[in-house]
């Protein structure tokens, strides 16, 4: 697998793979119409002028993967990571977020997921994020916001 700047063609594919990749997740808050599942190509595109976004790629050139990112200040914003279904607890994930960490260093990285999202909240403390703030959508459901600090090495 590799991990690569995704390119304006390859949008449309990351696009239908973030259709695939995000049902799991409506299906987990009871809720087909989560802003994953109604982006249009052009919402994307605009992400993509504005940000990063990285596709990782199988040994034959499939997408099976994708994040992205924009910088706001002194922190980097990742979004809407994702990996095909069939290939998720594979470390592809993992691997994606360290990547845009990595493409878009910066002294802060935020991101968020919700509180019935278990294996995402695993994933992240995984990889050092810590929760810093709670937004309720509903009794049950609440939005966990995340954040990492760069290591300064003196």
């Amino acid at each position: 697998m590799r991990i690569l700047k995704a390119q304006p063609e390859d949008l449309g594919i990351i696009l239908a793979l973030q259709y695939r990749a995000f049902r799991s997740e409506a299906r987990l808050l009871g809720n087909e119409r989560i802003p994953p599942l109604m982006q249009t190509l052009k919402d994307l595109e605009k992400e993509y002028r504005e940000g990063i976004v990285l596709k990782a790629v199988d040994e034959v050139g499939v997408i099976i993967g994708s994040v992205r990112a924009r910088e706001k200040g002194d922190t980097l914003h990742i979004a809407k990571l994702m990996v095909l279904p069939e290939r998720q607890g594979r470390g592809i994930g993992t691997q994606l977020l360290v990547a845009v960490e990595k493409a878009c260093p910066k002294p802060r990285y935020e991101l968020f997921t919700s509180n019935v999202s278990l294996k995402n909240l695993k994933l992240y403390e995984g990889l050092g994020y810590v929760r810093f703030k709670e937004e309720e959508m509903t009794p049950e459901l609440k939005f966990v916001y995340m954040e990492k600090k760069a290591k300064v090495f003196a």
